[in-house]
């Protein structure tokens, strides 16, 4: 894994850093037992029945995944971004 890391441009291992902790803040959100069901479900993946889809998408809600998706282009936009819609 880090002879990996040492063949990469280091502002590559950097945005992956700043993105690992952003996830990190949403995933936090999350009550332990959620955290546990979110990777019990993520693990079973496409073996998945109706009831569980929607637990999934329950939990993947708490995560505030429009915040997410802000939180990441704005840590990443060249330019800056201001709050629209």
């Amino acid at each position: 894994m880090f002879r990996t890391l040492r063949h990469m441009p280091f502002f590559k291992v950097l945005a992956i850093a700043k993105l690992a902790l952003l996830a990190r803040r949403h995933l936090g959100n999350l009550e332990p037992s959620d955290r546990r069901r979110l990777g019990q479900l993520v693990r079973r993946g496409h073996r998945l029945d109706a009831a569980e889809r929607d637990e999934l998408r329950g939990l993947v809600g708490k995560m505030e995944p429009r915040a997410f998706a802000w939180a990441t282009a704005k840590a990443f936009s060249p330019v800056r971004l201001r709050r629209g819609s």
